[in-house]
C-alpha cells in the first residue's frame, strides 16, 4: 500500500528534531526497503547489514551484539513479535527512550516494555490499547509529531516559569539582605513578595505561551525511537 499522505513530511520532522525512526515488519527484506526508501527512513538503496536486518538475524545474536547492533538498525524485516520486543530492550539497555507503535495483540509485549507505548485507536485491538500508554484516535503518523511538538512546548514553557520564578525570588532576597544589613531595615514584607510571586502577569503569560512551528529544531530534550509496525 502508498504511504499515507504528510508521512514523508513528518519522519523529515522526526529526524530534524533528534527522533529515529526505525521500521520494524513481517514483510520480507526487499518489501520492506522499497516501504522505507518510500516513506523516507532509508535514503539510500544499496543498504546492508546492520542498517536493514532480519529478524532471525537479529534475534540469534547475544544480549551484548544485539545491543551493539540494535543503534544501528533502521528496518528489520521478517520479525516476530518477540524480535520487537528484543530490539526495545536492547536500546532502552543501551540507555535510549524507546517510543513503539502498533496495533496488533501480537505488539502488546513491546507495547508494554517500551517508556512509550502508543497504540491505534482505529484499527488497534483491545489487547494492544490495553498495553499502551497513549491511544493515537486517527491512526496518523503525523500525530506523533504534534504530541512531541506540545510536549516539548510545555516542557519550555516549564522552564521559563521556573526561570521567572528563580529571578524573582533571588532578587527578592538579595534586596531584603543587603537592605537588612545595610539599614536594619526590610524593603519588601512577605505580603508583598507573595505578590510578587504570584500576582505578578508574567507568570500567567509565561505558563500560556503556545508552541512556535521550530520548537522540534530549538529544543532537543528528547530522543525517541518509534517503531511502525506495518
Amino acid at each position: 500500500d502508498p504511504c499515507r499522505p504528510g508521512v514523508q513530511d513528518s519522519i523529515r520532522l522526526c529526524a530534524a528534531a533528534g527522533i529515529k525512526v526505525r521500521m520494524v515488519t513481517g514483510d520480507n527484506l526487499q518489501t520492506a526497503r522499497a516501504i522505507a526508501l518510500e516513506c523516507g527512513i532509508l535514503t539510500d538503496p544499496n543498504v546492508s547489514e546492520p542498517t536493514i536486518i532480519e529478524g532471525k538475524t537479529f534475534r540469534e545474536l547475544s544480549d551484548l551484539e544485539r545491543e551493539e547492533v540494535a543503534d544501528k538498525i533502521s528496518v528489520m524485516g521478517r520479525s516476530s513479535p518477540n524480535d520487537k520486543l528484543l530490539l526495545v530492550k536492547a536500546l532502552r539497555n543501551r540507555g535510549h527512550v524507546v517510543a513503539v507503535t502498533g496495533d496488533g495483540t501480537n505488539d502488546a509485549p513491546a507495547l508494554h516494555e517500551a517508556d512509550i507505548g502508543l497504540s491505534m485507536g482505529i484499527q488497534g485491538t483491545e489487547v494492544a490499547k490495553e498495553s499502551s500508554d497513549i491511544i493515537i484516535l486517527d491512526d496518523n503518523f503525523a500525530t506523533l509529531v504534534r504530541v512531541v511538538r506540545w510536549g516539548r512546548s510545555v516542557y519550555a514553557n516549564i522552564q521559563k516559569f521556573i526561570q521567572f520564578q528563580l529571578t524573582v525570588n533571588v532578587a527578592a532576597l538579595i534586596i531584603n539582605v543587603v537592605s537588612a544589613v545595610s539599614s536594619g531595615d526590610v524593603p519588601l514584607n512577605a505580603v508583598q513578595v507573595r505578590i510578587l510571586k504570584y500576582v505578578v502577569p508574567g507568570n500567567f503569560q509565561i505558563t500560556g505561551q503556545s508552541f512556535s512551528q521550530d520548537i522540534l529544531c530549538k529544543v532537543q530534550l528528547w530522543v525517541v525511537y518509534f517503531y511502525v509496525s506495518l
